[in-house]
């Protein structure tokens, strides 16, 4: 028979091979030039995120990109994020003045960029261009 302790341990092992499946869509990876030379290479929608996390915009985008991102049209969708105060080089590589710039590739090509904006409707339509 088991014992309290090892059915939590059960459970709670169980948990935790589940959840990254479950949210494997809801990854945000940190930008880098070579991994987003080779999602433009493969032709992957992409969101570039300009970010940081002091600024109450990014804040309020983040819940609604991740709500749009269980959406099966966007099940394909990299988001990557640049660090707005810690990587310069990739915000000046992007044209972005300032953080919260959100910026959709198809490919190698962009489709559409936003700044501060956090419409869901707006940003849906947004995403909606890269896929």
């Amino acid at each position: 028979m088991l014992s309290r302790r090892s059915l939590v341990a059960i459970v709670l092992l169980a948990n935790a091979f589940a959840a990254p499946a479950a949210f494997a869509n809801d990854v945000i990876v940190p930008f880098t030039t070579a991994a987003f030379a080779a999602a433009q290479k493969a032709g992957k929608p992409i969101l570039v995120e300009i970010h940081a996390d002091w600024c109450p915009t990014c804040k309020a985008q983040g819940p609604i990109i991740s709500e749009l991102r269980k959406q099966p049209r966007f099940k394909d969708l990299m988001v990557m994020r640049v660090d707005f105060d810690g990587q310069k080089d990739a915000v000046k590589q992007f044209g972005a003045r300032t953080q919260s710039t959100l910026i959709t590739f198809k490919g190698s090509a962009e489709m559409g960029r936003s700044v501060g904006d956090t419409n869901k409707a707006s940003i849906e339509a947004l995403l909606g261009k890269a896929v």
